[in-house]
C-alpha cells in the first residue's frame, strides 16, 4: 500500500528529503517556489548577474515521482496541512521544514525563478553605482557580503558595523585573526562594539547618499546600505497548536529521532528538520541536510514495517565554511581530533570557489 509523505518546505532540507524519499513513497512537497534555491550563492548573484542561473533547480527536472504544490501551509495537524488556497492536503506522514527567513538579499524574497532574477539585477545596478556601502552586521552573511562586494569592485568603500564586541565570537581566537588579517587586505572596514542611533533614512538596497551616527557618535555617510541580521523562523502556520506547541523562538522541539515532541502514536509519523528545530546548533544549510538523511532513513523504516532508529546527535562545536569572494575566507571543519581552523585554499574548495553549485548540480541532475 503507497503512503503519502507531505513535506512542507523546499529548502536545503526539504527538498534532501523529498528526493530520497521519491522512490519510496508518494512525495508531496509543499513550497511557493518553482525551484529548489541554493540561496548560499545569493551575494554573488546579486554582484554577478551572470552568475545568478546557477542558484536554481527547478523542483520538476528532479523530483521523478513526487507532486509540487505551489502553495503555502496555513495550518497543520498530525493527519496533513491546510494551505493558503483553502485545499487540504492527507498525510501518511509529516516532514516540517520550512526553515527561516533573512533579510533579503541574502535569502531572496520572491517566489519565482523569473522574480528572483530581476530583483537581484534591480539591486546590482542600485550597488554598481554607490562608491560607500555601509553592511549592518557582522556575522558571516554581512561578511560574505563584503568580500563578494570588493570581488567585482576592488575600489569600493565597504564598512561593517556590529554591536557585538567581537568578531565570530564562537569561533577560536586563530581564526578570527585570520579574518580580520583577510579583512583589512582587502581594504573592508570594520566597526564592532558599535550601533546606529536611528536606521538609515533610505530602503535597503536602494542608491542614495545618507548619513548615519553611531553610539560612539561617529558619522558614516555612504550610498547604499543592506540589512545583515534578524532571522525570523518560518513557523506561523503553527501558531493554532494543532500539532504542537512552539518554544518562545518559535522553533519546533523534536526528539533525537527529529520527531515533532509529543506522546503518542501519532507524533512518530511527525518530524522535523533544519532551521526550524529546537536543535541546540547553528541554523546552517549543512546542518539541514543531515537532518534529512536522519529523517529519510526513519521514514524508509517505518514504511518497511520496522522501528526507526537513526538519531541526530549535534557536533560538539560548530563548523563553518566563510568565503570572502570565491578566493579568500575562514573556516573551522570536525575532524577525528577536535575541529580543525581551515586555510582560505580549503574554503575555496569547498565552499568559496563555486558556492556548492557543483554539488547541487549532481544531487538535483539540473545544469
Amino acid at each position: 500500500m503507497s503512503r503519502t509523505v507531505v513535506v512542507i518546505g523546499g529548502g536545503y532540507g526539504g527538498s534532501a528529503v523529498a528526493q530520497a524519499l521519491d522512490a519510496e513513497a508518494d512525495v508531496v512537497l509543499i513550497d511557493p517556489r518553482d525551484a529548489f534555491i541554493n540561496s548560499a550563492g545569493s551575494l554573488r548573484a546579486l554582484t554577478q548577474p551572470d552568475w545568478a542561473h546557477n542558484m536554481f533547480f527547478p523542483y520538476d527536472q528532479w523530483l521523478r515521482r513526487g507532486t509540487v504544490v505551489r502553495d503555502r501551509a496555513v495550518s497543520v495537524d498530525p493527519g496533513g496541512v491546510t494551505l493558503a488556497s483553502g485545499r487540504r492536503v492527507e498525510a501518511d506522514y509529516l516532514v516540517l521544514a520550512t526553515g527561516s527567513s533573512y533579510a533579503y538579499p541574502a535569502k531572496p524574497s520572491a517566489d519565482s525563478t523569473d522574480e528572483v532574477l530581476d530583483d537581484l539585477l534591480r539591486t546590482h545596478k542600485e550597488l554598481a553605482g554607490a562608491e560607500r556601502v555601509l553592511i549592518l552586521g557582522a556575522g558571516p552573511v554581512g561578511l560574505e557580503l563584503a568580500g563578494e562586494i570588493k570581488e567585482v569592485w576592488p575600489h569600493k568603500h565597504v564598512t561593517i558595523i556590529d554591536p557585538a564586541e567581537q568578531l565570530l565570537a564562537a569561533f577560536p581566537a586563530e581564526m578570527r585573526e585570520e579574518l580580520r588579517r583577510q579583512l583589512k587586505e582587502q581594504d573592508i572596514n570594520l566597526r564592532l562594539g558599535t550601533g546606529l542611533t536611528a536606521p538609515p533614512a533610505t530602503e535597503p538596497g536602494q542608491a542614495a547618499t545618507f548619513t548615519v551616527t553611531t553610539t560612539g557618535e561617529e558619522e558614516i555617510t555612504a550610498d547604499i546600505w543592506f540589512r545583515a541580521h534578524g532571522v525570523h523562523v518560518n513557523s506561523d502556520y503553527l501558531a493554532d497548536g494543532r500539532l504542537t506547541t512552539r518554544t518562545p523562538q518559535g522553533q519546533v522541539p523534536v526528539t533525537e529521532t527529529l520527531n515533532v515532541h509529543g506522546h503518542d502514536a501519532v507524533h512518530e509519523r511527525v518530524y522535523a528538520i533544519g532551521d526550524i528545530t529546537d536543535v541546540a546548533e547553528a541554523k546552517m544549510a549543512g546542518y539541514a541536510m543531515q537532518h534529512a538523511e536522519v529523517v529519510a532513513q526513519n521514514i524508509i523504516a517505518q514504511l518497511r514495517g520496522e522501528q526507526p532508529g537513526a538519531t541526530y546527535q549535534p557536533l560538539p562545536h560548530p563548523m563553518i565554511l566563510l568565503p570572502l569572494g570565491p578566493r579568500g575566507g575562514v573556516g573551522q571543519l570536525p575532524t577525528p581530533d577536535g575541529p580543525a581552523v581551515v586555510p582560505a585554499e580549503t574554503v575555496s574548495a569547498y565552499k568559496g570557489a563555486d558556492l556548492f553549485t557543483g554539488r547541487f548540480t549532481e544531487q538535483f541532475g539540473a545544469a
